[in-house]
């Protein structure tokens, strides 16, 4: 008997081998079913994907046999990874040299035949073989020896797949540990920042009750610019928060509820008092979406609707239509509007366009970019059309 010889790129070859994570895995369905029929086409009774690892080769899917491994020494698979670029056949192994006298010969499998097509990767790697075995003298034919390599092609592609999920799986994990912590900081960075930006701004409008009139116009000006300052940063830190916190909103489950009853229980919290004018244009129905997502992204676009408005009486009309694959949803206003070219930033973070709100406020440039993000995880798409001193309508669409 004459044992393999180790090739010169084992190291390599190891390293490759054990990537895939497969050494040692249970039986699965796809493999058993590429041997099976490699012994059909080939008529053999025993077909193996062997796998030749250190000192062994392991079978990750066998037919007809019902041993898990075999010495590395002993094993045909570890001649014909020597040379990858044809199906390595012996027709009676008992006439060769190298074999006649194997344990796998003389014994149990009592391997007469043998012929082993190379599992080969992307990088010309041998792992192992698809090998297909029979107890008495044997040639394959031309369309067999073919069958056997693109079997054996179809074995390395699913060692590929299945190693891409892995990675994807495991990138996936350090992601979300990322988003995790990135969340956490946000939210205790958020606390640290707003607890003293509280205090500066009531410390400011304490000043400016008790002592304002006490002080020149000079001093006045400046704790009002430091008061402004100090509610510009506590709603850019807000803005940070909600969209960090986007990702998670996302995760919550969809439920089905009344459209009608949520569109008026977030009308209520946008227009408690009943300043500002709703119209809704769709009849009482139940939807089934991601509800706290879909709430997220109203009171954001009410909330512009109503800051951007120049109009003595507000008006805000909400509609909604649907098809086989969509909600769609529309928010309008009677607002100051905007000119085109703004229109295509509004849903970029941090791109601010410096007008004022209403109420004399500039925006931070984070809410409508947490709405397009909300929007586009509900498997949705989002528009603008507005024009200046008519209004503006946001239309979008989430998946059903």
């Amino acid at each position: 008997m004459i044992s393999p010889t180790i090739p010169d790129n084992e190291k390599i070859r190891i390293k490759a081998l054990k990537s895939f994570s497969i050494l040692d895995t249970f039986s699965e369905k796809e493999y058993d079913e590429i041997t099976l029929l490699a012994s059909v086409i080939c008529d053999t009774p025993i077909s193996l994907i062997s796998l030749i690892d250190e000192d062994r080769q392991w079978f990750k899917s066998k037919t007809g046999i019902d041993i898990e491994e075999t010495p590395r020494e002993f094993s045909f698979c570890g001649h014909a990874i020597l040379d990858n670029s044809q199906l390595f056949t012996i027709e009676d192994s008992r006439l060769d040299e190298r074999f006649h006298d194997n344990p796998l010969v003389t014994g149990y499998p009592n391997v007469v035949f043998y012929a082993g097509a190379p599992l080969i990767t992307s990088d010309g790697l041998a792992l192992g073989t698809l090998c297909v075995l029979d107890n008495k003298p044997k040639t394959l034919t031309p369309m067999q020896q073919q069958a056997m390599k693109v079997l054996s092609n179809k074995v390395i592609s699913l060692f590929e797949l299945k190693k891409a999920n892995l990675l994807l799986k495991q990138k996936n994990k350090e992601l979300e540990s990322q988003r995790t912590e990135l969340e956490m900081f946000a939210n205790v960075a958020a606390h640290d920042i707003k607890s003293p930006l509280k205090n500066i701004g009531s410390l400011t409008q304490l000043l400016l009750e008790e002592y304002g009139p006490k002080l020149d116009e000079g001093a006045n000006e400046m704790l009002n610019m430091l008061h402004t300052s100090s509610l510009i940063l506590n709603s850019l830190v807000d803005g940070i928060l909600n969209h960090s916190k986007a990702g998670s909103i996302l995760e919550i489950n969809r439920d089905e509820f009344d459209l009608k009853y949520f569109i008026d229980n977030t009308i209520q919290l946008m227009n408690s008092r009943g300043q500002y004018e709703f119209i809704t244009l769709f009849e009482n129905q139940s939807i089934v979406v991601n509800r706290v997502a879909l709430q997220q992204i109203f009171i954001n676009l009410i909330g512009n609707a109503i800051k951007y408005n120049n109009k003595e009486q507000i008006e805000i009309t909400i509609g909604f239509s649907e098809t086989k694959s969509h909600y769609h949803f529309y928010i309008s206003d009677n607002g100051m509007g905007m000119v085109k070219e703004h229109q295509s930033k509004i849903f970029k973070i941090f791109e601010i366009l410096g007008v004022e709100d209403r109420f004399g406020n500039k925006g931070n440039g984070i809410g409508l970019s947490t709405v397009k993000k909300l929007i586009e995880g509900l498997g949705g798409s989002v528009s603008v059309d507005s024009e200046i001193d008519k209004g503006t309508k946001v239309s979008f669409s989430v998946l059903k």
